[in-house]
């Protein structure tokens, strides 16, 4: 057995390969010195699952396992018909069975800009925090979960936060929950963050030594939800949150400061109130143009707009079947279109009919949940056994931090894919709880809540049950109705 990719699905299926068949030899080919291993594993309901995320030395893992050999390498190329990988340092390694998990990239809105940062594993998080020491102003491009954290977490610098949706967060959130958030980021003082579990991130010692020239191309793993723990994000100026939104546009153009002066064109001063638009005095090394029209001057800009699927190094010369989003094509049992070859985590797409409350989204918990299934199919496979898609593709569920906020997902939480066909519930107590409901002709498909609302399990088995809740009408949500005793 081969796998492919150091992060959190890789590693997972190399463990559980290793479980599986003890006195086999499991190759785990990675790039990184270091790999992330799951630590303090806590089910916490039926598909609600928390774990905190560990940068290792590969030798710990081998420690664990003696017979997972880490391969220190990236992937050269694969030659699927022959049953070979071929390493960037030259050595080929013959597999039965594969397993692609090398993750994914940043999306970077242009490539090659030395102001342009891409935010996704520990190393840019690092060159991020060294960048933000000097600034006075940034632009924050993007609206998913590390944008969210990364507006929140900064301080003493302006912050121009550009994003294409109407409201902040729109992969996690609606509208209502952007406004219950909202508060936070405007707060001048910023409260004691809650003792963070989780842990933090370095990469021992890969900074001078034993990095080749031009390593620092090589993808690292993800970062989790709290990778800005212990990092100082801090700019320059006396103040805590100086937080700009501009709403429903995206970057039309950067320019150097060069080109700027060339253009006669004037940029904008931090706006202090609704009505401001003064032109900027102050000269940056880089400006943005919006396409709403505006211009800022800025000290560089922050890329946060999603990932791609790491798929460059394996498609030359293999027929793959590639998905809309760019990911490998697996069907319910992990296999792409390859034979003995298979796929998880984000460098894949789920390709099978998923479960009316299931969808994909490139996280931590669908790595790990997808690498240790991988593993039971290809031992399956090997076997020639059959196997039961694993429950945890029932149904979507998804347990997080925003703001210093408890914030778990569930199922349809966004009312993906409902069309119209739908109607939502609302609780929210300001600075408390937010809680939203996603009903469907009488059952709940989905829902989201934000602070210690303990609601979950009991959401959750009625999403799964599907039960007809049409009778309760609004007092599902009645603060005074204990709904967790009613639908024990």
């Amino acid at each position: 057995f081969a796998v492919v990719g150091g992060g959190i699905a890789g590693v997972t299926c190399a463990e559980k390969l290793a479980a599986e068949f003890p006195s086999e030899d499991i190759f785990l080919v990675t790039a990184s010195p270091v790999i992330k291993a799951v630590t303090n594993f806590k089910q916490v309901s039926k598909t609600l699952e928390e774990f905190d995320v560990e940068e290792q030395p590969s030798s710990l893992l081998e420690k664990r396992y003696p017979n997972i050999r880490v391969i220190q390498s990236g992937v050269k190329q694969l030659k699927s018909d022959e049953h070979k990988i071929y390493t960037e340092d030259g050595k080929e390694f013959i597999y039965e069975k594969l397993c692609l998990c090398a993750g994914a990239k940043p999306k970077l809105i242009v490539e090659g800009n030395p102001y342009v940062l891409g935010i996704r594993d520990t190393d840019s998080a690092q060159a991020f925090q060294k960048n933000l020491a000097q600034a006075e102003r940034i632009v924050v491009v993007g609206n998913g979960g590390i944008a969210l954290e990364l507006v929140y977490e900064i301080q003493g610098c302006e912050v121009i936060w550009a994003i294409k949706d109407k409201a902040i967060g729109n992969t996690f959130f609606d509208a209502g929950a952007a406004e219950f958030l909202l508060p936070k980021l405007t707060a001048e003082g910023q409260e004691t963050p809650i003792e963070c579990k989780r842990t933090k991130y370095t990469v021992e010692g890969s900074e001078e030594k034993g990095r080749p020239a031009g390593a620092s191309d090589k993808l690292g793993s993800a970062l989790g939800p709290d990778w800005h723990e212990g990092l100082h994000l801090k700019g320059t100026k006396e103040f805590s949150h100086k937080v700009h939104i501009e709403i429903l546009c995206e970057v039309k153009k950067i320019h150097l400061q060069q080109e700027f002066i060339q253009l006669q064109r004037t940029s904008l001063t931090f706006p202090k109130g609704e009505k401001n638009v003064e032109a900027d005095k102050v000269l940056w090394p880089v400006y943005v143009e919006l396409t709403n029209g505006k211009i800022y001057g800025c000290n560089f800009i922050v890329s946060a707009t999603g990932v791609v699927p790491n798929v460059e190094p394996f498609l030359h010369g293999n027929n793959f079947a590639v998905g809309e989003d760019g990911g490998l094509k697996v069907d319910k049992h992990m296999h792409t279109s390859l034979p003995d070859v298979f796929a998880a985590g984000d460098i894949c797409t789920a390709a099978w009919e998923p479960s009316p409350v299931w969808h994909q989204m490139r996280l931590w918990t669908q790595a790990r949940q997808m690498g240790w299934y991988a593993a039971k199919c290809m031992a399956a496979d090997a076997l020639g056994e059959s196997i039961d898609m694993d429950f945890s593709f029932e149904l979507f569920a998804h347990i997080t931090k925003f703001f210093n906020y408890k914030v778990v997902v569930l199922g349809k939480y966004n009312a993906q894919g409902l069309g119209s066909e739908h109607e939502l519930m609302l609780r929210c107590t300001k600075g408390h709880e937010y809680v939203k409901v996603v009903m469907q002709n009488g059952r709940m498909m989905g829902a989201v809540l934000i602070g210690e609302t303990d609601l979950e399990e009991t959401f959750e088995n009625l999403i799964l049950n599907q039960m007809d809740l049409s009778a309760y009408g609004e007092d599902l949500l009645n603060p005074d109705i204990d709904i967790e005793d009613y639908f024990d």
